[in-house]
């Protein structure tokens, strides 16, 4: 009697493991198999949430290796391994070869890897589809995330997934940063970037188009990014920004299960937050940066000037500047921007505060997190090139402080978010 129980789970077992569909999942690749684009297999995550296998986008007949949404009835892409060195026909293989993943074509020519050096062998590796989309390679024997041998969220495409982290891994020196998709047939890499730049100051985001700067988050203050102000009211997301020896990251978790968030740079070239639950399957834009054509685009207004929607022309001189070249300025082309009425004298100057700003670039700023904002103001005051100076923290009524020592740059007004700027005027202007 044993011994037929033992042979039918045998059965049982084998069928399983040869035919994919009857399992609940498989979710991993060992040194001994290979994905192929005939035998239409696919890896899926723990919980169902992701697929990775191969794909043609559209009208495309080009063979791409991805991941996506396994339940979406709409194929939502969340990554894509080979984006700019497409299959060009229906063969095409993955394997793991030497403790790296390879992407082979129809003449065996690896079109993609994962272009690790580590050949050190000591145990099999393998290829994991994780529940939370991240494709990770590691030991046989080791799950601990920190082992990873490599893993694709460190080579994001267009979209940041829970858990997936923007920004500068500093111990292994990785930028991981977002690229659009040439057009929605083609994942090749697009125009827009969206990325974080650290040189000093504080960190911001800035959306480039084929590299040069088309609009910035504004810095982090403690709660989200100043330049995209809507994203703080969602419930079920929690928003995390760390800066320390190790990392400059942005990263956002979810509170709740059956809700869908993805942050996606498009190739129209905006920011999207993109949000579904799991019973309705279609995508919500919850906001997109840049929102405001006007006021969003990088230094429309010139330095020292600030954008406003609510007046006409939307740009406007600091209160004590004048604009540059007024016969310019009245023809609407504000990018000279505007100039002091009256010289610093440095001693017996004063500031001018304006309310609900985006703070103006901090890259070229000097950022001190220990004194509040009384403090700042003896610093930028015993200064002569201080030219204004802000909290680098709105928390708690407002913490640390950010001193300006150059010309303020893409500046603009909100109704009611933002943060107050404190400018630094000569006497004569202070009225």
């Amino acid at each position: 009697d044993n011994s037929y129980t033992l042979s039918f789970l045998l059965v049982f077992f084998v069928m399983i493991l040869f035919h994919p569909a009857l399992s609940i999942y498989i979710n991993t690749l060992s040194c001994t198999e290979s994905l192929t684009i005939s035998s239409n297999r696919t890896l899926v995550s723990p919980g169902n949430v992701f697929e990775l296998g191969f794909f043609t986008p559209g009208s495309s007949s080009r063979w791409y290796l991805g991941i996506w949404y396994k339940k979406l009835p709409d194929r939502t892409y969340v990554w894509v391994a080979n984006r700019d060195n497409p299959l060009s026909n229906s063969i095409g293989t993955l394997k793991i070869s030497n403790m790296n993943l390879v992407l082979l074509d129809r003449s065996n020519k690896s079109v993609w890897s994962t272009n690790l050096t580590r050949g050190n062998e000591r145990s099999p590796a393998v290829a994991e589809l994780l529940a939370n989309g991240n494709f990770v390679i590691r030991y046989f024997n080791n799950n601990n995330a920190s082992e990873f041998l490599w893993q694709s969220f460190d080579f994001p495409t267009d979209t940041l997934l829970p858990e997936m982290k923007l920004g500068f891994d500093l111990k292994q020196g990785l930028n991981r940063f977002l690229t659009s998709w040439r057009n929605s047939d083609d994942p090749s890499s697009g125009e827009f970037s969206y990325q974080l730049d650290t040189q000093r100051g504080l960190p911001e985001f800035f959306l480039l188009k084929d590299g040069l700067r088309a609009h910035r988050s504004g810095p982090w203050n403690g709660v989200r990014f100043s330049g995209i102000p809507e994203d703080q009211k969602l419930s079920y997301l929690v928003y995390n920004f760390t800066e320390n020896s190790e990392e400059v990251a942005y990263t956002f978790l979810m509170t709740n299960n059956s809700i869908y968030s993805r942050l996606k740079i498009s190739s129209e070239g905006f920011l999207e937050r993109l949000t579904t639950t799991a019973t309705s399957w279609e995508w919500s834009l919850f906001w997109t940066s840049p929102a405001e054509p006007q006021c969003d685009v990088y230094v429309t207004c010139g330095p020292y000037a600030y954008c406003d929607v609510n007046t006409s022309p939307v740009c406007n001189c600091i209160q004590g500047f004048m604009p540059w070249d007024k016969q310019q300025w009245e023809l609407r082309d504000p990018s000279g921007g505007c100039i002091r009425r009256t010289r610093l004298s440095c001693s017996g100057d004063g500031f001018t505060r304006m309310k609900n700003m985006k703070l103006p670039e901090t890259t070229m700023a000097i950022v001190n997190r220990s004194i509040g904002v009384t403090e700042c103001k003896k610093r930028c005051l015993s200064d002569c090139n201080c030219t204004a100076f802000a909290n680098a923290d709105i928390r708690s009524g407002g913490t640390g402080c950010v001193i300006w020592t150059g010309q303020l740059d893409d500046m603009r007004n909100y109704v009611a978010d933002g943060q107050d700027l404190y400018v630094r005027l000569a006497a004569a202007d202070l009225v």
